[in-house]
Formats: C-alpha cells, structure tokens, sequence
C-alpha cells in the first residue's frame, strides 16, 4: 500500500489524455463536464492560457463554474454552432468535447466547419483532441445503448475522418478507455487549414 501513488494526485483520463502541458495555450469546445473543462485549463498554469467555446448562456455557465471550481480563469466565448471567434493560429492545443456525442449530433457540414475551424486557431504542429463516446464499460456496459447518430456516424467515417477531411495529418485514434474514445489530429506546416 505505501509504495503505490495516491490517485488523489493522479490526473484522470482525460486530462492525461488531453496532453496539456503547462504554459501551453488550450482551447476548448463544447462542456460534457464542467469539471473537466476546469481541470484542462488549470494544467496551463499561470504562463498558459485557457479558452472555451460554447454555443448558449447555460453552457458558458457550466464552463465558468468548472474554471471556479479548479480556481482559474478560462477565457469564455458563446459562438454558433461550427464557428470559433478566435484569430488563426492563436492555441497550442485544442480539445473537442464530445462525450455527449455532440459532434454525431451535428449535421455533417457543420462538424466539418466546426473542425476546420478547430485547424485554423491552431499554430502549425498545434493539434486537436477529441473526446467522444467509447465502449461503455461496468455497469454501463449493461444499461447504456450506442445512441444511434453514434453509429451512423461511426460508420460513415467518423472522427478520424472528419479529422482528415478538415486538413489534419496524421490523425490517430490514442484509445478507447473507461467509456470514451480519444482520437488526435496534428496540423502540419503551413500548408494546413
């Protein structure tokens, strides 16, 4: 017991996954878990920066009580769907909330707006998480369904498509844990959109 790690200490998935580092500058779109979203910006530190695109007041105000509660402060903007009023290549990392399967929710050419968008924020070598609905595991695996625009979505692509198709190379999918499923995109050099 005293030779294994407190998990009070550990970050959870997510964060880890989201590959934050600190004086980095993040963007997040979307709030599954307000939590969430403030633990993301809190890895920043003070010589980072942290920045949330919602599209209503009651999403705002979800981001910003996440932010209170890891006691930082996130930038918050309230933009229509697949638009994202920040300039070109102001964020190192961008992290799309989609546990909710907000992005198998939303017609394809706004996705795709949403995720050249996504592109165009980032520096050249920035990249793009995104945190979708994985393989329901535990007790959930029992109770929970794949909602169908999941599937459909699944299907046709996908993330990892959409993630091609809005001029990210390479893209990759880093796992299916816990529930979700984490897929990243890099934007290459000058040439990407």
């Amino acid at each position: 017991m005293f030779l294994r790690r407190s998990i009070a200490t550990r970050d959870s998935l997510p964060v880890a996954m989201s590959g934050v580092r600190l004086g980095e500058r993040v963007l997040q779109v979307g709030v599954d878990d307000a939590r969430l979203v403030g633990q993301i910006a809190a890895k920043t530190g003070l010589s980072g920066e942290a920045a949330c695109v919602v599209t209503d007041a009651q999403q705002a105000a979800r981001a910003k009580s996440g932010g209170d509660h890891a006691g930082v402060l996130i930038d918050i903007a309230v933009a229509a769907a697949g638009t994202v009023p920040h300039p070109d290549a102001s964020f190192d990392v961008a992290v799309v909330h989609s546990a909710s399967a907000m992005l198998a929710r939303l017609d394809a050419p706004t996705r795709q707006a949403l995720l050249r968008e996504a592109a165009r924020v980032l520096r050249a070598g920035g990249r793009v998480i995104v945190i979708e609905p994985g393989t329901p595991t535990g007790l959930r695996s029992l109770l929970k369904t794949v909602p169908p625009s999941q599937s459909s979505y699944d299907a046709a692509g996908g993330v990892l498509g959409d993630l091609r198709a809005a001029g990210f190379a390479p893209v990759r999918s880093l796992g299916d844990r816990e529930g979700l499923r984490f897929a990243e995109g890099l934007k290459s050099g000058v040439n990407a959109q």
